[in-house]
C-alpha cells in the first residue's frame, strides 16, 4: 500500500498515512488523464460569441452605384465585408463545445491523478486544518513549512476560513473534496489533502 507522510498545520511530521491501493496506487492512465482534461476545459467555454453577417447587418439595401461606366470596381451592397460597417466574412455564432466522457473514464483519470501525485511525492497529508478566523498568515506559514507553493489545498468539507485566509494567496486553490477534480489535481504542483478528505475520496473511489 503507497505511504505518505502526515504532517501538521506546523509543516511537522506526526506520522504515516496508508492508502488504498485502488485508489492511490493503480497504474497511471496517459490517454484518460488527456481525455478527461480536454473535456473539462471544452465544457467550460460559454461558446456565446456572435458577430453578424452581411445578411444581419443593417443598411446596404441599395446599389452604391452604377454597375458600369464611373471607373470604380462594381459594388452591390455597402454592407460586403471589404466596407466599413459591412458584414464579418464566416462570423462566429454561437455554439456546443460540450464534450462527454464515460463515467468509468472519469474514474480511471481521477485515480490516475491521485496516483501521480503520490508517485511524484507531491502529495501531503494534513492532519487536521481548522482555522478560529480567517487569517492568510497562517496559511502562508503552513506552506513555507511545507515547502509548497504552486498548492491545491483539498478539505473534506466546505470551509470559509480555509477559502478565504488561502483566495488572495497567488498560486493557491481550495476545494472542497466534492468539488475535486482532474484539472485542478494536475494543474498544481503540490496537493495537500487533510485525512478527513483522503477517507472521504476513498469510500468513493475505492
Amino acid at each position: 500500500m503507497p505511504t505518505v507522510g502526515l504532517f501538521n498545520k506546523e509543516g511537522k511530521k506526526v506520522g504515516d498515512v496508508q492508502l488504498a491501493d485502488s485508489v492511490f496506487g493503480v497504474e497511471v492512465n496517459q490517454y484518460a488523464l488527456h481525455q478527461v482534461v480536454v473535456a473539462q476545459l471544452a465544457n467550460k467555454r460559454q461558446g456565446t460569441q456572435s458577430s453578424k453577417t452581411r445578411a444581419e447587418v443593417s443598411g446596404g439595401g441599395i446599389k452604391p452605384w452604377r454597375q458600369k461606366g464611373t471607373g470604380r470596381a462594381r459594388q452591390g451592397s455597402t454592407r460586403s465585408p471589404q466596407w466599413i460597417h459591412g458584414g464579418v466574412v464566416f462570423a462566429p455564432k454561437p455554439r456546443e463545445y460540450r464534450v462527454s466522457v464515460p463515467k468509468s473514464m472519469r474514474r480511471v483519470a481521477m485515480k490516475s491523478a491521485l496516483t501521480s501525485k503520490v508517485q511524484e511525492n507531491q502529495m501531503i497529508v494534513l492532519e487536521n486544518l481548522e482555522l478560529e478566523a480567517p487569517k492568510t498568515k497562517e496559511i502562508v506559514k503552513m506552506l513555507g513549512a511545507l515547502n509548497a507553493n504552486k498548492t491545491l489545498i483539498v478539505t473534506a468539507e466546505s470551509n470559509e476560513n480555509v477559502y478565504k485566509s488561502a483566495r488572495n494567496i497567488e498560486g493557491v486553490e481550495v476545494l472542497p473534496v466534492n468539488n475535486l477534480n482532474v484539472y485542478d489535481i494536475l494543474k498544481y504542483e503540490n496537493f495537500i489533502i487533510t485525512k478527513d478528505a483522503v477517507s472521504k475520496i476513498e469510500e468513493v473511489y475505492a
